[in-house]
């Protein structure tokens, strides 16, 4: 089963989302307590490719899988932070669809002005004072080197809230169960403890090649168009950057062993170590839940 089935996941509030082809599942510790409950959210899925086969066309999926990938999330945090948020009397307190949908509009654009318009704003302003950054080449790779220090800053001082720090626990568990199912062991805590919090089809591994593939798709926009025109232009490209992106991914995965593609997904993988951290016991326990859950809704 683990050579035909292509297991992805995200780390969620005091859990792990697990999503096969065909089954989407969340688990939860309830209340984020040690040796709680376990809630788990199970869904059947039929990925839109397989009712559109075009969208199953390569480059194009990509930005299908990204669009669907974001959707599940969004339901994911949603559930988690249901089941693992007590108020101070020991109640669950429910946060509303409408709440958390204002939360990932406003998280979205926070992401899209930090990572996007700030590095282009911040090169533009160098371009009006030295002349050198008006060309294509320069003035890109200096919006792309802005773009990379501010997400590497971003990324390293959440690290350090204890909350993010959980859900990077619950990150590297996701990693380590998927990498003893994708070995063929049985789903322990033992099996998984043996894994590396590492794993190449990571989304953080994906950011980086988006960061690295606008540099090069940007630096054909001619340095002499408008900053509203790069603007419009860098969002227009997304979708492009994203399908690029994944394809890559997916190619990476398949060719592990070759030398020139391990040291082009290098970089994203030293990324994680920023992302993910050692999970306890408990943690792999509801990371292995979420993957059997996964695995029990597969068609025989």
């Amino acid at each position: 089963m683990s050579e035909k089935l292509s297991i992805g996941g995200q780390a969620v509030l005091e859990g792990v989302m697990m999503r096969s082809p065909h089954a989407f599942t969340v688990a939860v510790r309830k209340g984020g307590k040690p040796g709680a409950e376990i809630a788990l959210l199970r869904e059947p899925i039929r990925p839109i490719g397989e009712r559109y086969p075009l969208l199953k066309k390569a480059v194009l999926r990509g930005s299908v899988a990204l669009f669907e990938a974001l959707w599940l999330g969004v339901r994911a945090l949603n559930f988690s932070a249901n089941e693992s948020i007590e108020s101070d009397d020991g109640k669950k307190e429910e946060i509303g669809p409408l709440a958390m949908a204002g939360t990932m509009v406003v998280a979205l654009a926070f992401a899209l002005g930090l990572f996007l318009a700030l590095p282009l704003l911040l090169t533009h302003l160098l371009g009006t004072q030295y002349s050198t950054f008006k060309g294509n080449v320069l003035f890109n790779l200096t919006d792309g080197a802005i773009r990379v220090g501010l997400f590497l800053g971003y990324v390293s001082g959440i690290s350090f809230m204890k909350d993010i720090r959980r859900v990077f626990e619950y990150h590297g568990a996701e990693h380590k169960v998927i990498g003893a199912f994708e070995a063929g062991e049985p789903l322990t805590v033992e099996n998984a403890r043996k894994y590396t919090c590492i794993h190449p089809r990571c989304g953080t591994s994906f950011l980086m090649v988006v960061m690295v593939l606008s540099i090069m798709l940007f630096s054909m926009i001619p340095g002499s168009w408008p900053l509203w025109a790069k603007a419009v232009s860098r969002i227009v490209l997304m979708p492009l950057i994203a399908g690029l992106s994944y394809e890559f991914i997916k190619y990476s995965a398949k060719k592990r062993g070759s030398k020139v593609i391990e040291a082009l997904i290098l970089p994203g993988l030293l990324l994680q170590r920023l992302t993910t951290r050692e999970p306890s016991d408990d943690q792999l326990e509801v990371a292995i839940k979420a993957m059997d859950e996964a695995l029990a809704m597969e068609p025989r």
